[in-house]
């Protein structure tokens, strides 16, 4: 990275920008973060709130399974250990090369699939539920075309529950500390966060959309919203994970949760 910038970004930069950061990244980000996610534990968000504890997916076990945006899949791995039949795809061939070291730790195998969100290379109807925490839905382009890939291989009555930054963290700078809880953005400034190399192309982009944005791209696809969590930040929890520390969880939420459905006509 060289700098920063706010621009628009279409879909193919977008992509190429995605496989390039999380290509190189993976080894930091897992060198960071590898053990608070586990291999086979399914953790929504820097909150610690864990699907074991949430049960927002319901009963998994004889359920298929998509995890969208999945990193090394230790989400995935936890719904194998409960009965189900997940597969799991990523963009990042560097977030998939952990993904199959931890099929081979475990000793579960998750099939693992290459893959565009916006392009979901599935059939029609061929999950009972799909799942992402922070993965692909902040870093895609068009929203409502992933949405409406999510809701074509979801069988009617499949829900589609996904985790991504609270929309307010927008307005304020991605540092801990005081600095952190003081405004600095319009919370109405959809224009995306980008960083970029000498040549002024994109190497990590992060789209910002409200809290409405989210509400409207998955009503037009044809789902329906029917829970929404914003997990508080849990007492004796002092991990740090970029803007998530204590102080500011303490003051607002860092992470919201969309549970959805699909129409059984």
């Amino acid at each position: 990275m060289v700098g920063t910038a706010q621009r628009e970004v279409g879909s193919l930069e977008a992509q190429a920008a995605s496989i390039t950061w999380w290509d190189a990244d993976a080894d930091a980000y897992h060198g960071e973060h590898g053990e608070f996610l586990g291999t086979a534990d399914f953790v929504w968000c820097p909150e610690a709130l864990r699907e074991q504890d949430a049960r927002l997916l319901g009963e998994v076990r004889g359920r298929d399974v998509l995890e969208v945006g999945c990193g090394s899949a230790p989400c995935s791995r936890w719904l194998a250990g409960q009965g189900a039949r997940p597969v799991a795809f990523d963009l990042s061939a560097g977030m998939l090369r952990y993904a199959r070291a931890g099929n081979a730790s475990s000793g579960i195998e998750v099939p693992l699939v290459r893959a565009n969100a916006e392009r979901i290379p599935f059939a029609d109807a061929s999950f009972d539920l799909a799942c992402s925490a922070f993965g692909a839905v902040p870093f895609v382009s068009d929203l409502h075309r992933l949405h409406r890939e999510v809701a074509r291989v979801l069988r009617p009555g499949g829900t589609w529950t996904f985790a991504v930054n609270h929309p307010m963290r927008w307005i304020f700078p991605d540092v801990p500390g005081p600095v952190g809880m003081t405004v600095t953005s319009s919370y109405f400034d959809r224009t995306p966060y980008l960083e970029v190399d000498a040549d002024g192309r994109a190497t990590y982009v992060e789209y910002h959309r409200t809290m409405g944005d989210h509400v409207e791209a998955i009503t037009s696809a044809g789902l329906a919203l029917e829970r929404l969590i914003e997990p508080e930040w849990p007492d004796g929890l002092t991990r740090e994970w970029g803007q998530w520390t204590p102080e500011r969880g303490a003051m607002f939420p860092g992470t919201v949760i969309f549970l959805c459905r699909k129409g059984r006509t």
